[in-house]
Formats: C-alpha cells, structure tokens, sequence
C-alpha cells in the first residue's frame, strides 16, 4: 500500500527528499531508492508547471533518482579495492550536507531573532563614581616584595659595580669621597619613573656608577614606594622586580 504524501512547498529537490526520508522514517545511509523516487516522482507530476527553473531542478533530480534505481538494479560495481560501490553514496554525502547546512540556518535566523530582542543603552554613572579612586593601601601595594628580594637584587648589582673596577688600576691616584645627596637622587628616580613608567628594578640601579650612586638610589626607591609615588611587584620567586610610576 502506497504512502500518501502531502504536497507542500518545498525549497528545492534536496529539501524534498530530506522531507520524505523523515515522513517514511528511514536510515539516510540505506534509503530505499524504488519507494523515495516513487513518492518524489507524485510530488513532481502534482507541481505548477508554469515555474520552469524550480521545476527543471526537479527533474533532474528525478532523473538522478532514477539513475540511481537503475544502477541498483544491475550486478554491483566494485572499486580498486575490490570493494562494492553503493550507487547511493554520492546522493547520501549531498543529503547529509544539505541538512548540515539547513540547520546552520535555523540556528542563525533564531540568534538573529534573540538579536533583536537585546538594547542597548549607553552608560549614565555620574562623574563622582567615575572619579572616584580607590585610596593606596601601602602594606598591599608592596605585599609581594620583600626586603630579602630587594636586597637580592642590590647584592648582584653591587658585584656587577666590584666586577667593572680595575682591581690594579682602582689603587692608583688619589681618592676622594663622592658626595651623593638623596633628595636630588629621589627626583632622578621619580624623572626616570616619568620617562620609562615601567622598568626593572635592576635597570634602574645599573644607572648608578658608583656603589655609593647604587646605596642611594636603593634608598630613593625605598622612600618612593613609601610615598606612594611608584609601584614594585615580582612576578614569581625568581622573577624580574618590576618598577611601575603611579603618576604617569
């Protein structure tokens, strides 16, 4: 006994066999040809002629369906491999990537839909809350960096100083001691924090060339992080120490 097919609209001779693959309720990898073709051949015979580019889209597919029919009913081809070829499996891949790219349509007409359902509205914080700053807590600004680190890196500075003088030539001539004032070397950091915004601690003392130059360029460091003028962190137990100006 015959199915009876409702005719309706289809979009195009794919969504037609998809369509009928659904209504008989049968594996897409196994379509029996005689029924589906059969069923699609009403569809096409009940179709308005006077639309001959929807209707010759039909025909050829009919006339593949056919082909088809015909192919399965002379002795199997078999490949290189000696396998047999199914004379199915060129529609079956051309079906399944149909369907695929059916429902990536639905799926982007019903996120279009939701679009459209999403405003937008623009920001109105008032300017006291976009001004506000959070006040500095010092014991948390410098919470990841210790003395000991800072010291680390002061030590290793201070031998690259020693490794740099002439140990034979270093004792010749006349010595005299170096007047180092802080407050101007505080305002060298704090220019030098403007000028890079953020540099490494180790950089910065390398800047000194003396190891009374470096002893108070350490302190210059350790009076600006109290004051807030500049930031220190250390990005892991071995990492760089890092200098970030606050002001820039």
């Amino acid at each position: 006994m015959a199915i009876e097919v409702r005719i309706e609209a289809y979009e195009g001779p794919m969504d037609l066999l998809l369509a009928l693959i659904d209504k008989n309720k049968v594996n897409i990898f196994d379509i029996p040809i005689a029924m589906i073709t059969e069923q699609y051949m009403e569809y096409v015979n009940a179709m308005e002629k006077e639309d001959l580019n929807s209707v010759s889209e039909f025909l050829v597919m009919a006339a593949t369906l056919l082909d088809i029919k015909a192919r399965m009913l002379l002795p199997k081809e078999v490949n290189e491999e000696g396998e047999e070829i199914d004379p199915r499996a060129e529609l079956v891949e051309k079906l399944l990537e149909y369907k695929m790219y059916k429902y990536m349509a639905y799926e982007l007409k019903d996120r279009q839909v939701d679009a459209e359902r999403a405003l937008y509205k623009k920001p109105t914080v008032p300017e006291e809350v976009l001004e506000y700053a959070p006040p500095l807590d010092l014991e948390e600004l410098i919470s990841d960096v210790t003395l000991k680190k800072l010291n680390a890196v002061f030590a290793e500075v201070m031998k690259r100083q020693e490794n740099k003088v002439d140990k034979v030539r270093s004792k010749f001539g006349k010595i005299e001691k170096e007047e180092v004032n802080l407050l101007e070397k505080i305002e060298f950091v704090k220019q030098y924090a403007f000028e890079h915004h953020s540099f490494s601690f180790r950089d910065l003392l390398l800047t000194g060339k003396t190891k009374m130059q470096v002893v108070v360029t350490f302190l210059a460091v350790l009076e600006l992080m109290k004051t807030s003028f500049i930031h220190v962190d250390q990005d892991g137990t071995f990492g760089e120490i890092m200098i970030t100006s606050l002001t820039a």
